[in-house]
C-alpha cells in the first residue's frame, strides 16, 4: 500500500529538517514563505502565525520536489494530550487533501512534530501513519506514493514496526 523510498543530503545534525529544507531549496523559498506570511499579516493583522495544521503550498525550488507544504505541528508542553494528537493527525490529513486539491500525487511527510516541538516519537509515528492510511481508504487512488522521510534510526524503527 505505501512504499518507503528515501531521497537523503548530508545536513547538519543539530539542524532541524525544516532548516534543511530550505537551506537546499534555496534563497527563493524563503522569500517566498516571507511572501506569502506578509501577506497572511496584510489580511488578518500584523500579530498573524500560522495555526497549528493549516497547510501552506510553496515551490520546490532547488529541491527534487516541484511543490513544498509547510505545516505548523502541534507543541507539546508537559503532558501529550488527545487535542494534541488530534493535532497531529490533522496535520497529515490536511497536508494529503493540499495535495488533492493541487494535482499533486506523491509527498514526503518528515517527523512533524517530534523535534523541538516536543511530541513522543513513537506516538507520532502511530499517529502519522494510522492517519495516512485513514485518508488513503477514504480517497482510493488519489496518491501514488506516500513517503516518510525519518531523520533518526528510531524514527525508522518505529516507521517500520507500523507499516508492517
Amino acid at each position: 500500500m505505501m512504499q518507503r523510498k528515501a531521497y537523503t543530503q548530508k545536513c547538519h545534525s543539530q539542524t532541524s529538517v525544516e532548516n534543511c529544507i530550505h537551506t537546499f531549496a534555496g534563497i527563493q523559498l524563503r522569500a517566498e514563505c516571507n511572501r506569502q506570511m506578509n501577506q497572511l499579516r496584510a489580511k488578518y493583522g500584523p500579530d498573524y502565525e500560522q495555526p497549528t495544521a493549516v497547510p501552506m503550498l510553496t515551490d520546490g525550488y532547488n529541491l527534487p520536489a516541484k511543490k513544498v507544504i509547510h505545516i505548523v505541528g502541534p507543541i507539546v508542553e508537559g503532558r501529550l494530550t488527545k487535542d494534541l494528537e488530534q493535532d497531529l493527525a490533522a496535520c497529515y490529513k490536511n497536508t494529503l487533501d493540499m495535495c488533492l486539491e493541487n494535482g499533486l500525487h506523491s509527498v514526503a511527510f518528515c517527523c512533524i512534530s517530534t523535534g523541538v516541538f516536543h511530541f513522543p516519537n513513537k506516538r507520532a509515528a502511530e499517529i502519522a501513519v494510522q492517519a495516512v492510511t485513514e485518508w488513503l481508504f477514504e480517497h482510493p487512488n488519489a496518491m501514488e506514493r506516500v513517503i516518510f522521510n525519518v531523520f533518526k534510526d528510531e524514527d525508522k524503527t518505529y516507521y517500520e514496526t507500523e507499516l508492517q
